[in-house]
Order: C-alpha cells, then sequence, then structure tokens
C-alpha cells in the first residue's frame, strides 16, 4: 500500500525554484532516505509535504487523499508527523508537557498510554519529564523531538537530519531506536539525512536529491554498491582514470 506518493512536485523560494519536479513515493511499513548535501532540497521537500510550503505545481497524496495546500493541522490530524530539523522543542515546557503538545489533534485517556510507550522506548526522558526541555543534551532533545512525533499516532513519520549536531555514539543510538519504531510499532518513515553511512544501513530505499532534483533511486543495497555512491556520499577516496571518468559522468543521474 501507498502511504505517500509525490509526483512532480515544484517548490519555489521566491523566484528559485527549490524542488525541480519530484517524484517519489513511500510504501506502509518502509524506511525510506533521502540523501543530498546542503542546499539540495531536502528540507523544502519535506516542508512541502507536511504543508509548511505550497507547491506551484505537482500532487501530494496521503494515503489517497491529496495534500498539497492543505493547512499543516490538518495534515498532522490525517496521520503525518514531521520531527523538522534542529529538532524545536518547547525550550520552556516540561518533557512531558512537550509530548502531550505532539497530542494536541487527539482527545482521551489513551493519550497517558502512549506517554508511558515513549518513556519505554526513551528512559531518560521519564528520568527528567518534569524538567524544561530547554536543559537537555541535542541527543535528549532529539528523542524527545521524535518522542513528540509519535504522539501524534503517526501513519508516517517525518524525520529531517535526526543526526544533526550529535556524536557518533548518539547517532547510533538514535538510528536503533528509529529501527525499532519501525520493526516493533510499524511507523512508516521518510527520512532526511546527511550521513549517508547511517542512513543506507538504516533504511530500506532511497533517493538522492541534487540542486532539486532526483538524480537516483533504488534499494539501500543497490545505493551502498553504487560507486557514485561510494565516492561522493560515503567518502571513499580514489584517484584513478576510473573514478575521474564516473566524476564526468554525474549528469548522466539525470
Amino acid at each position: 500500500m501507498t502511504v505517500l506518493d509525490i509526483r512532480n512536485v515544484e517548490t519555489f523560494y521566491g523566484a528559485i525554484m527549490a524542488l525541480r519536479g519530484v517524484s517519489l513515493s513511500v510504501e506502509k511499513g518502509e524506511i525510506v532516505t533521502i540523501l543530498g548535501a546542503n542546499g539540495a532540497g531536502k528540507t523544502t521537500l519535506m516542508k512541502t509535504i507536511s504543508g509548511l510550503m505550497d507547491p506551484e505545481k505537482g500532487s501530494i497524496e496521503f494515503n489517497g487523499t491529496r495534500i498539497d495546500g492543505m493547512d499543516p493541522d490538518k495534515i498532522v490530524a490525517m496521520g503525518l508527523a514531521h520531527v523538522p530539523e534542529g529538532r524545536e522543542v518547547f525550550p520552556y515546557l516540561t518533557i512531558e508537557e512537550n509530548l502531550r503538545m505532539g497530542a494536541y489533534t487527539r482527545r482521551g485517556a489513551d493519550i497517558r498510554n502512549d506517554i508511558d510507550l515513549v518513556y519505554s522506548y526513551f528512559p531518560i526522558l521519564k528520568e527528567r519529564r518534569a524538567q524544561s526541555a530547554g536543559f537537555l543534551s541535542g541527543g535528549q532533545q532529539q528523542m524527545l523531538a521524535i518522542g513528540r512525533g509519535l504522539m501524534a499516532r503517526p501513519k508516517l513519520m517525518l524525520l529531517d537530519e535526526p543526526s544533526l549536531g550529535l556524536s557518533p555514539l548518539l547517532t547510533q543510538e538514535i538510528f536503533a531506536i528509529i529501527k525499532r519504531l519501525n520493526a516493533e510499532q510499524g511507523v512508516t518513515m521518510l527520512l532526511v539525512e546527511q550521513n549517508a553511512n547511517v542512513a543506507l544501513h538504516t533504511a530500506h530505499k532511497g533517493y538522492v536529491l541534487e540542486m532539486g532534483r532526483i538524480v537516483m533511486a533504488g534499494s539501500c543495497e543497490e545505493l551502498r554498491a553504487s560507486d557514485d555512491i561510494q565516492d561522493f556520499y560515503l567518502g571513499r577516496q580514489e584517484e584513478t582514470q576510473r573514478g575521474q571518468k564516473r566524476w564526468k559522468r554525474r549528469k548522466t543521474w539525470r
């Protein structure tokens, strides 16, 4: 079942085209990653999906319903949660108050059960549940941001740069929890990440975004095996003539 279907989306910042005919899909139960350098359009894509930006052209369907141009709160109520770049927790609210904010579209006593579920994945948050979120470390704030997203009971979770500013050890911890949430809770995820190595070992399939265009797509096994991905995203350095030819051949991705 296709949860997210994006077709030929174009989004602008003023006169600047940030997304150039982007098309991709996410199936139920998948983790899909989007790779790309700074300025490639990754965050713009996430904001366009969640309704924070409106596309000029193209369509976005979420569980069969068009959501392009829809208000963000209505998109959240449909079951799409956006964990933004930089975490953006509410610093003066406690951890538990932040989590309850994630459930603002919901009503009912089962919110308490969902808070306990979040605490089961992030025990440090339970220990500090009465503490203001602004006093948490970067890694703990990322845990809180993910937990707040879970409180919406999402059918699709957008994760924008979850490893940003984190140590390698914390990055591994966060991504281990992402994999657990997908495997144990069935949370479908669209993941933007600059750390290509960890992303390609977490997701099922991926897309490469360059200058607002999708230039490559495939299973994560296929992408990890690609010479271009090895050279430009996984850090392999080659001085051979073959490597130089591949660099010149980048335009064939398009």
